[in-house]
């Protein structure tokens, strides 16, 4: 886990593993408790690549956010490789006061070596609670045994999905809600914002392309900066 400096009061932690990605068998699983009044920011250096994995593989992360607490999970997505197989959970509870922002987001895998949407098996499940109640639910499961994956995706080669929730992070789902652009047919890139909630939003973007797709989400990075205290985005996007 690396900690480095910001210009705000956050903690920023970047999650780290050996070997440049997941290879069958692993499973990792991450506890994170932030406390009341902290602001913290649990990320990744790059992308987390999936390699070949007969077994498959998992990571698992599971956060408590207590009361004025905010934590902002904003992994880089995820490249499933040829034959990967792989399973994810995210798992965070809110206190009533508490704020939370969650990226996540897949591509297609190497489409530069021929492997568009070649994995053998993509699932992820995302949920949000608070008080015991659950708030908010999405669960992408991605199987060839289904249909072609290539052909159902069609042109689209990365999804992304950026989940605000909570009185800390009011000006994220604010910007999520007014600065997301109505699509078109022909678009590199398409969006859909929904509120969630009282006090949240949730913004989905399927694009041809990482650039187009993140492009979308810039609004809502801008508005994330007074609150970290830096850009994570800035050098990485």
């Amino acid at each position: 886990m690396l900690n480095p400096r910001n210009h705000g009061d956050g903690a920023w932690i970047y999650l780290a593993g050996l070997g440049g990605g997941l290879v069958s068998g692993d499973r990792y699983a991450v506890d994170v408790d932030a406390g009341r009044g902290v602001t913290a920011l649990i990320s990744t250096q790059a992308s987390t690549k999936v390699y070949r994995s007969s077994e498959g593989c998992s990571q698992t992360l599971r956060c408590s956010v207590a009361d004025e607490g905010c934590l902002a999970v904003l992994p880089d997505p995820v490249v499933c490789f040829e034959g990967a197989r792989y399973t994810q959970r995210i798992e965070i509870d809110l206190a009533p006061d508490a704020s939370a922002i969650l990226l996540d987001g897949f591509t297609c895998g190497r489409s530069a070596r021929g492997e568009r949407w070649k994995f053998d098996r993509y699932e992820s499940r995302s949920t949000l609670t608070r008080g015991g109640r659950v708030l908010f639910a999405d669960a992408v499961r991605l199987d060839p045994a289904h249909g072609s994956l290539a052909a159902r995706m069609g042109r689209f080669e990365v999804f992304l999905s950026l989940l605000a929730i909570g009185p800390r992070v009011a000006a994220v789902r604010d910007s999520i809600l007014r600065d997301t652009p109505s699509p078109g047919a022909d678009d590199a890139a398409i969006a859909a914002a929904s509120p969630i909630g009282a006090d949240g939003a949730f913004l989905r973007v399927a694009g041809v392309s990482f650039e187009q797709a993140s492009r979308l989400f810039r609004p809502s990075f801008a508005a994330m900066t007074e609150l970290l205290g830096d850009d994570p985005f800035a050098r990485k996007w």
